[in-house]
């Protein structure tokens, strides 16, 4: 009978963990909704297209990436972001510019965000470093699901609220955003808004769904260390909307301008390990681990993030033929 009992409570106890992270999982994609729209990122400095226009072409060749984040791992309905980002630095209309391509697709929950931005800036001289003023234009594709056939637990949970669609719903928002990133021999500065035509759909005559206005402010600061192989890149990245905020503190240090590792904290919610490299063919890659000290610590095993990129160079030979070469 003891083992009985004890095999009963178990039951009853896993029951009951899936029922409230089920009910978690609701309130995050509810709350998601309404707050803080945008995926989170922990490598943003080499991430700073997905959130800046005024970025593109900014490091001179042209650079390729990819990063995958998979956030809050073992949480049902977690968070997983990719991004596929490439810019170049161009003369399109006899000044020094640039272009750039953002592609985002996030799955939350609920929610199935794909994300298309085209990013044009203008860089122009101020000080001793140069200013890229930069404007995006995109699509978003949104798709909600509250079908809860076959989940566990959906049967405790009440989502009769006629503001929440009834099964499947999904439209397409045109996104507007502006950028301005400068950059200089030791620091890069950022300032950027997302979303700021407000873009929104109506789902089943009874609810409307709006992107709201996101700003993001984000600094470098690089700090030449006894060694010159060596350095130090204090950081901060700070984003906001209407809702909610948002602070990433990093420090990172670098060396020999190929290998690096840091240590961050987001406020609030987790600390952040990073490390990566860049190989001489001009690959680089990243990864980052989250540690969360949040509430939802208990049922997740953290944050990994993944980033890899290429960087290559066209240059124009005398017979007007172009070559690709190596980044160095």
């Amino acid at each position: 009978m003891n083992d009985n009992h004890k095999n009963i409570t178990s039951l009853k106890r896993q029951r009951l963990n899936k029922v409230i992270l089920f009910w978690i999982l609701v309130n995050i994609s509810i709350f998601a909704a309404n707050a803080q729209q945008d995926p989170q990122f922990s490598q943003n400095r080499f991430n700073q297209l997905t959130v800046n226009p005024g970025f593109a072409g900014s490091s001179g060749p042209i650079n390729v990436s990819i990063l995958n984040r998979f956030q809050w791992v073992g949480f049902p309905g977690a968070p997983v972001t990719t991004v596929f980002n490439a810019d170049a630095s161009l003369h399109l209309i006899g000044k020094d510019d640039g272009v750039g391509l953002s592609l985002i697709n996030d799955v939350i929950g609920f929610e199935k965000n794909v994300s298309v931005g085209l990013n044009y800036s203008w860089r122009t001289q101020l000080g001793d470093g140069k200013l890229g003023s930069g404007i995006s234009l995109g699509l978003m594709n949104k798709n909600l699901n509250f079908d809860m056939t076959g989940i566990d637990g959906a049967d405790l949970v009440n989502l009769s609220d006629p503001s929440l669609p009834q099964g499947k719903v999904s439209g397409v928002m045109v996104d507007v955003g502006l950028g301005l990133f400068y950059k200089d021999e030791n620091y890069e500065l950022a300032i950027s808004g997302k979303h700021l035509n407000r873009p929104s759909f109506v789902f089943d005559q009874t609810g409307r769904y709006t992107l709201l206005r996101t700003y993001y402010i984000s600094g470098t600061y690089t700090f030449q260390m006894a060694d010159e192989r060596l350095k130090a890149l204090p950081s901060v990245f700070f984003k906001t909307d209407p809702a909610s905020w948002q602070a990433d503190l990093n420090l990172t240090f670098e060396y020999d301008k190929r290998i690096w590792a840091g240590i961050g904290y987001r406020i609030g919610d987790a600390v952040i390990i990073t490390a990566g490299t860049e190989l001489w063919n001009g690959i680089k890659f990243g990864y980052s681990y989250d540690m969360s000290i949040s509430a939802l610590s208990r049922y997740n095993s953290g944050s990994h993030e993944f980033y890899l990129s290429y960087s290559f160079l066209l240059y124009k030979k005398h017979d007007h033929q172009y070559k690709s070469v190596r980044f160095l």
